[in-house]
């Protein structure tokens, strides 16, 4: 008997042993974190001779040849019809484009623009599940909050794995001014991690206040008890979007941008049969260009914020269904924030939440929440910006002057909240995403977020190859994406949904040492070299190597475009050739990303980028007038000031801009004279 009493004494401290030891299993076991694996591909070594091969990548079709096959659908040809047509090409669009090819689908995706020209370029570029929304979801006992933040967690894992070299996790902080909000805040962060599962990384942790100042010294002291960190994704949005539209064209899809649809065609029956396009380039050029019609068995519409505008080609007395929101970010320097760990402040003076994050070497800081009208480029607008500096000072430092003449950029993106046009109360907002198919089988797929663009896009194929009886098959001649006949590219592409582990261009020979044998073959500077392998992965390689040698001694290769940032000349070059870069802004703003990190920079940059893309498209000096007007106006959307607006090329060649009454003329001592030293006794 007195045995079982005393095996019952020890059963109490045994068993909470056990739970608290396995909690601390949970929570510091080895994790095995996306991104940072090994190569799949390895990097090029010398040989015993001396040689050195670099990486050979499978060709994309060029801008001619994909108009040549868009052209060819319309033959009268059963097998030349298209069975998808995407209009859009923003994240939704191009992951629908490549949902569609991996199932051996024929698809076309086609955009009046450029790839991410509009909401998918302007996001917060964070890949999370939303903290905020959780929280929502608790308090409103609301499960498709719940559901909506359970999908994200499970896609925000995703964007590691097959865009390693674009992606990251990112520490945020999230600071407390109360004791009794460390155990409100820390039941929810845990709860998010709880949430994520498998698919989460590193777990949420509590800083107390000397530790969250050493993390964050730009932090205000006074009243703070500590912070909570807990982990999410960033990403660099466009050009994460650029290359999944390349992807796609790799796996066989016609990727055409700056294609305007003008018309929808029918049949006598009234159902959909295809589109009238029309290639915008020729004008610019001063050229006359004729449209023309695509065939496709199912047109898709992935337009953003602009949904209701190809839903009234088809039907000019539908009801609006978008809502769009305007979201104002700015861009401080990399001063304002620690280089590893973002912050948000979920509880601003208006009750908004408030993100502040490096990206990029910079800082990037909102976002706002506002009913907009639609617009091409909207115009950050003074308040949003003002509401955001007030709100960052609160949280900073006082001794740091949160100045207005420190934004270097900012923009507003329009976020497309859409309501169902099939619900009885049509006022009410769709939490998630909306697929909706018309009368005539015009589909709609609007609404969403970043993270759960894969997830949006595989239910958009799904529900056309259910409505329009369409056929995957097996891909049997899939492209060795990686550049080599020894690798498998990592998916089996049975006909099924496999776009959670088709890699994207760029990703099979990327690791976080790649930079250095970058260097070491090509001289380029450390900046540049982390940079490139961070932005294009393996395809770094081939940027590199379209760089002009400089004839110093160092650094070998990379003409910088600007001083300020890590871009070079071989980049222009690459997004011509590479990934069917049109305009300057399409550089400027989307292959590079100098537009949105510098407005003033970019300009400076633009007659070098304007000259590099000339040689390269065969410009004459009207297009070359043509493309500096436009990007010029193009920059008053990314915040550049209204004197810049004014000036001439030739004034930025010559380093003649006047911007004596700029703001940041008057931000730093130019004239002071040096204050003496005092004479010691």
């Amino acid at each position: 008997m007195s045995r079982i009493l005393r095996a019952r004494r020890l059963l109490l401290p045994a068993a909470v042993a056990g739970a608290a030891g396995g909690a601390l299993y949970y929570s510091y076991r080895p994790r095995n974190i996306p991104g940072y694996d090994g190569p799949v591909v390895p990097p090029p070594i010398f040989g015993a001779d001396g040689t050195f091969k670099l990486p050979r990548f499978p060709r994309v079709k060029s801008r001619a040849e994909q108009i040549t096959d868009l052209k060819k659908s319309n033959s009268g040809a059963k097998e030349d019809e298209y069975d998808i047509l995407v209009i859009g090409a923003g994240a939704t669009g191009t992951g629908v484009a490549l949902d569609a090819a991996t199932r051996g689908l024929k698809v076309a995706v086609v955009e009046r623009d450029d790839f991410s020209c509009g909401t998918s370029s302007k996001s917060t570029k964070l890949v999370h599940g939303g903290v905020r929304y959780l929280e929502k979801a608790v308090w409103n006992l609301d499960y498709s909050q719940y559901e909506l933040v359970k999908e994200a967690l499970k896609e925000r894992k995703y964007f590691l794995q097959t865009a390693p070299h674009l992606s990251m996790w990112l520490p945020i902080m999230l600071p407390l001014d109360n004791w009794w909000k460390v155990p409100y805040y820390w039941a929810g962060t845990k709860f998010y991690d709880f949430l994520a599962g498998s698919e989460g990384i590193e777990s949420s942790y509590f800083l107390t206040k000397s530790k969250a100042i050493d993390a964050f010294p730009m932090l205000k002291q006074t009243d703070l008890v500590g912070a909570l960190v807990y982990y999410d994704g960033a990403h660099n949005d466009s050009r994460m979007n650029v290359s999944i539209g390349m992807t796609a064209a790799l796996y066989g899809a016609t990727v055409v941008n700056h294609m305007d649809v003008t018309a929808l065609l029918k049949d006598s029956n009234g159902k959909l049969t295809g589109a009238t396009v029309t290639d915008r380039v020729p004008e610019r050029d001063g050229k006359s260009t004729e449209p023309f019609n695509i065939k496709a068995k199912c047109i898709i519409n992935c337009t953003g914020p602009f949904t209701d505008g190809i839903r009234k080609l088809d039907d000019p007395r539908c009801k609006e269904i978008v809502a769009p929101a305007s979201g104002v970010h700015i861009i401080l320097p990399g001063y304002y924030s620690p280089g590893k760990m973002g912050l948000i402040d979920p509880s601003t003076s208006d009750g908004r939440v408030i993100f502040f994050l490096p990206w990029q070497g910079n800082t990037i800081a909102g976002t706002t929440d506002e009913p907009a009208s639609i617009s091409k480029n909207p115009l950050p607008d003074e308040k949003s910006i003002q509401w955001i500096l007030n709100e960052v000072s609160h949280y900073l430092s006082p001794d740091i002057n949160v100045r207005r003449g420190d934004v270097l950029a900012a923009w507003s993106g329009l976020r497309p909240l859409v309501s169902d046009p099939k619900a009885k109360n049509t006022e009410s907002l769709v939490r998630n995403h909306l697929i909706d198919v018309s009368d005539s089988g015009l589909v709609t797929c609007a609404g969403g977020k970043w993270t759960t663009y894969r997830q949006m896009a595989e239910e958009c194929v799904d529900a056309a190859i259910s409505h329009f009886h369409l056929t995957p098959r097996r891909v049997t001649n899939a492209p060795r994406v990686s550049g080599t006949e020894d690798i498998d590219d990592g998916a089996d592409l049975d006909g099924t949904c496999k776009t959670h582990s088709v890699r994207l261009i760029g990703a099979h020979g990327f690791s976080r040492t790649l930079f250095i044998h970058l260097i070491q073959h090509f001289g380029i500077e450390t900046e540049v070299a982390k940079h490139l392998t961070e932005s294009y992965g393996d395809r770094a390689w081939t940027v590199a190597a379209l760089c002009r040698p400089t004839e110093k001694r160092f650094p070998a290769r990379g003409e910088r475009i600007s001083q300020l940032y890590p871009f070079v000349d071989g980049e222009v070059r690459y997004a011509i050739r590479h990934e069917y870069a049109q305009t300057a802004v399409d550089v400027l703003a989307r292959r590079t990303r100098l537009a949105f990190l510098n407005a003033q920079a970019a300009l400076e940059a633009l007659p070098r980028v304007i000259d590099i893309m000339a040689g390269e498209l065969k410009w004459d000096k009207s297009r070359q007038e043509v493309e500096w007007k436009e990007t010029v106006s193009f920059l008053e959307s990314m915040g550049l000031p209204q004197p810049m607006l004014r000036v001439t090329r030739k004034q930025v060649e010559q380093g003649k801009i006047d911007f004596k009454s700029s703001l940041e003329y008057r931000m730093y001592s130019r004239h002071d004279k040096p204050v003496e030293e005092e004479d010691t006794v």
